[in-house]
């Protein structure tokens, strides 16, 4: 009998065992490196790696910005990275941290995209959101804080439910799956995560009045924390539908009520742009927008 009871835990420490292995290879977790899930996609030498790895300073001169890319797509899940933006005159650079779906017809994609500004003038951080090949969602919002002076965290939170953009932990944009209603979602789609760094003085900074100023360059920018939690692509075909990945919960289908009030304070006191109220663009108002919390 003894004999049994041993060889019955056994068999369920190998069960365990193989449970653990299974889910890891599901759901990607924290790398520990910028290169154990990210590889650089323009001007390696503009990229250069600190801290063992575990940090990045991306440089722009007039020579080339930079970017850099996941080595894998996927779909549903958190991606997240603490950024400290360019310092000082930064007027015409962006800095953007987005996921693409990479296809060049009907591309999904959310966008975190910092316009740099004049000293002493605020961030902003504009979002668009593109489902189905359908973009032009534009929002600016001036952040409340310097983000050259420390890092703070920027986050993707993406399921079947919602996609909601977070500076630190306070939701700036929801996006929400109203699919029911004829809107599109990106949920077919799996997307890769990229950042890049690079000069738009054409149009960033005060609609392209305020030209880069190469006499402050080179800029930087600093990124650390490289955090993706999600279903990678290739993997298991089944990761994206399981509805006890964590990010499917029920705490994340909707904005906890602390959650929604903060998100109603930015929209009231940092907001400087909302497609969904420029009648010059959208006579009739967009359907998303009408469905929005």
């Amino acid at each position: 009998m003894a004999k049994l009871t041993f060889l019955g835990l056994k068999v369920f420490l190998l069960f365990v065992i193989v449970c653990v292995l299974a889910f890891q290879l599901s759901v990607s977790a924290r790398p520990a490196t910028f290169s154990h899930d990210f590889q650089v996609t323009w001007a390696d030498s503009h990229i250069r790696q600190l801290d063992g790895g575990r940090a990045i300073q991306l440089i722009l001169d007039q020579n080339s910005g930079c970017g850099f890319a996941s080595k894998y797509k996927y779909l549903f899940g958190r991606v997240s990275m603490k950024i400290k933006l360019v310092p000082g005159d930064s007027a015409g650079t962006v800095t953007a941290f987005y996921m693409n779906s990479d296809t060049n017809s009907i591309r999904d994609e959310l966008d975190f995209e910092f316009l740099g500004n004049r000293t002493g003038q605020p961030y902003t951080v504009q979002t668009n959101v593109y489902a189905h090949g359908k973009g032009d969602r534009e929002q600016r919002i001036n952040l409340w804080f310097d983000p050259s002076a420390e890092f703070h965290t920027y986050k993707i939170m993406w399921n079947h439910h919602q996609v909601v953009f977070y500076v630190d932990e306070v939701p700036i944009r929801v996006y929400k799956n109203n699919e029911a209603k004829g809107i599109p979602y990106p949920k077919f789609q799996p997307m890769g995560v990229f950042s890049t760094l690079w000069e738009a003085d054409d149009w960033a900074t005060r609609g392209g009045l305020e030209k880069i100023d190469w006499s402050k360059a080179p800029f930087y920018a600093y990124y650390k924390d490289f955090d993706i939690e999600g279903c990678p692509v290739p993997g298991p075909k089944n990761c994206a539908s399981n509805v006890n990945n964590w990010w499917e919960g029920s705490a994340y289908q909707a904005l906890s009520p602390v959650e929604a009030q903060r998100y109603h304070w930015v929209r009231m006191n940092h907001m400087i742009y909302n497609y969904c109220t420029d009648k010059s663009r959208y006579p009739v108002t967009p359907p998303e927008c009408v469905a929005e919390i």
